[in-house]
């Protein structure tokens, strides 16, 4: 059983994003130094840090320097190289760990792990190269064709309806290893978001309900509408199924397709913390950074308690480009801060761009409906599309 890492310590995160960013201020606040690998100059996370190594990932001199200043280290994308997780992990606990890792960086191997663990995944088919088409199955169309690796926000994806689409899809997107899912009738989608030790205690946030548009996050819902509390309770235990199958510590999200009957598929998962649990830092008593920070440190595993229901809206690029002609326009944020419950997190990038995250904006209440009208102010003070 790895120790206690007690505040003062320093902790290390590979990659400087806005995860990486929400990590360092939760570390900070209990006492901890960070540091943070990354080579952007400008990274949301290097700019907070308390050490930032400008250094590609595979930098041997970087990753000695990261391993030999920190006690425990974490990630906070999953593309990450899998390699450096292994040098890091041959002196300091990593967590998650390369293994881990590496199931959740290929969407063939994350299948496999589902249907290992017993949870439902959508009818698929991995294709490894083209002579790999002719096999697929016809109750496999329509589908979605997903590359295997380096796919996030709907990137890397194409739905095809019929085999002479699959074909022109697989050429689209390179030739390269991939998945065709099914197309599945969705009721809802919804995301667990659970904490795991290396001791093997377990705890979760309360079940998330998604809205995602062009395949990036728009909205959550904290507690969850589409389904009911045996509903809730059942993805908990499928994504700790899931966890502790693949011998998982530390914050790990898995999406779910909600299906008529409520039945539940697992979609994907996440390494990390995950965009649909950044309510929690305003609604609940621990946030989802907060229980990175105890799981990598062996602190206690407290169940997070969410105080205030809240919606969250993905701030993106878009909200700047003034429809897409002339120079970028800053968001009426003072007329958002006025609302009552409105808590706005900016993630320190310079450039906005369309379709990149830059911050997020979450709206508590005292009740859900409460929540849920002052969110759809926001959203048309913002002139972020109604749901």
């Amino acid at each position: 059983m790895t120790p206690f890492i007690a505040p003062g310590a320093t902790l290390g995160v590979v990659g400087g994003g806005q995860l990486g960013r929400m990590f360092a201020h939760a570390a900070q606040k209990s006492g901890y130094r960070v540091a943070v690998l990354d080579p952007d100059a400008t990274s949301p996370a290097g700019a907070v840090a308390d050490e930032h190594l400008r250094a590609g990932y595979l930098d041997a001199e970087a990753l000695a320097r990261l391993a030999a200043t920190c006690a425990a280290i974490t990630t906070e994308f999953e593309n990450v190289p899998a390699e450096a997780l292994r040098t890091l992990g041959r002196t300091r606990p990593v967590a998650p760990d390369a293994a881990a890792v590496v199931v959740c960086q290929d969407r063939a191997a994350e299948k496999a792990a589902f249907v290992r663990a017993g949870v439902a995944c959508a009818p698929h088919a991995v294709l490894d190269g083209p002579a790999d088409l002719d096999a697929v199955a016809a109750d496999l169309l329509p589908g979605i064709l997903k590359t295997a690796r380096l796919g996030y926000d709907g990137k890397g994806q194409r739905s095809v309806t019929d085999r002479a689409g699959l074909a022109r899809a697989f050429a689209e997107l390179g030739g390269v290893a991939c998945v065709l899912e099914k197309r599945l009738p969705l009721m809802a989608e919804i995301s667990v978001i659970v904490a795991r030790s290396v001791g093997g205690e377990f705890v979760a946030l309360p079940v998330q309900e998604n809205l995602h548009r062009d395949g990036i996050l728009a909205v959550t819902r904290v507690p969850a509408r589409a389904v009911g509390p045996a509903t809730a309770a059942q993805a908990v235990a499928l994504a700790r199924r899931i966890a502790e199958a693949i011998g998982y510590v530390g914050v790990l999200c898995v999406e779910f397709f909600v299906l008529a009957g409520d039945a539940l598929v697992a979609n994907e998962m996440a390494p990390r913390p995950h965009n649909s649990g950044h309510y929690s830092i305003d609604a609940c008593d621990l946030s989802q950074f907060e229980l990175q920070v105890r799981a990598m440190t062996s602190a206690p595993l407290v169940a997070p308690r969410l105080h205030s229901p809240a919606v969250m809206l993905n701030l993106l690029g878009d909200l700047w480009s003034a429809g897409g002609t002339g120079p970028a326009i800053e968001p009426p944020w003072a007329r958002v801060l006025a609302l009552p419950g409105a808590h706005l997190h900016l993630y320190g990038k310079r450039e906005a761009r369309p379709g990149r995250k830059m911050g997020h904006l979450t709206l508590t209440a005292a009740n859900d409906a409460t929540a849920e009208a002052t969110a759809r102010a926001a959203a048309a003070i913002l002139g972020i599309e109604g749901w």
